[in-house]
């Protein structure tokens, strides 16, 4: 599943970024968002610029200390939370990929809605992955605990 939102986020990417940063790449689709090419070098809200080595860095750690969890809980941990790691450690190191390679975090899906940052496939599957993982650790918690 990493594999696969990896390439999907990066095919995407490729496509978008040979137009300019600022560029209004589509009108908003069914008013819910429109396609408006931004170059993040920070994290999330733009946090932390200019650090785009360094949350490189953090991101392909973080990745393989999930990957690491997964493999050690194998046994006990459920399906919800397994997909919910695979889309985070896929988003992680789609974004980390961006900033090893071109300097900068590719964010294109632009809410027309609201007032929120542009963001990309990549952060939809870590905050996605993360709400997935945490329904299904407390499903199995809470699970766990009616059984004892």
């Amino acid at each position: 599943l990493a594999l696969c939102w990896i390439a999907l986020d990066q095919a995407v990417k490729f496509r978008l970024n040979v137009h300019a940063a600022g560029s209004v790449l589509s009108d908003p689709v069914a008013g819910l968002f429109r396609l408006h090419l931004a170059h993040n070098t920070g994290g999330a809200w733009s946090m932390f610029s200019g650090a785009t080595a360094a949350l490189g860095v953090f991101s392909v750690l973080m990745c393989a200390a999930l990957a690491a969890f997964a493999v050690h809980e194998r046994a006990r941990i459920s399906w919800p939370e397994l997909i919910g790691l695979g889309l985070v450690i896929g988003g992680g190191i789609g974004n980390a990929i961006d900033r090893f390679v071109v300097g900068y975090v590719v964010d294109f899906i632009d809410l027309s809605f609201m007032d929120f940052p542009v963001f990309n496939i990549a952060d939809i599957g870590v905050t996605c992955g993360l709400a997935l993982f945490l329904i299904g650790w407390v499903v199995r918690e809470r699970h766990h605990e009616e059984v004892r």
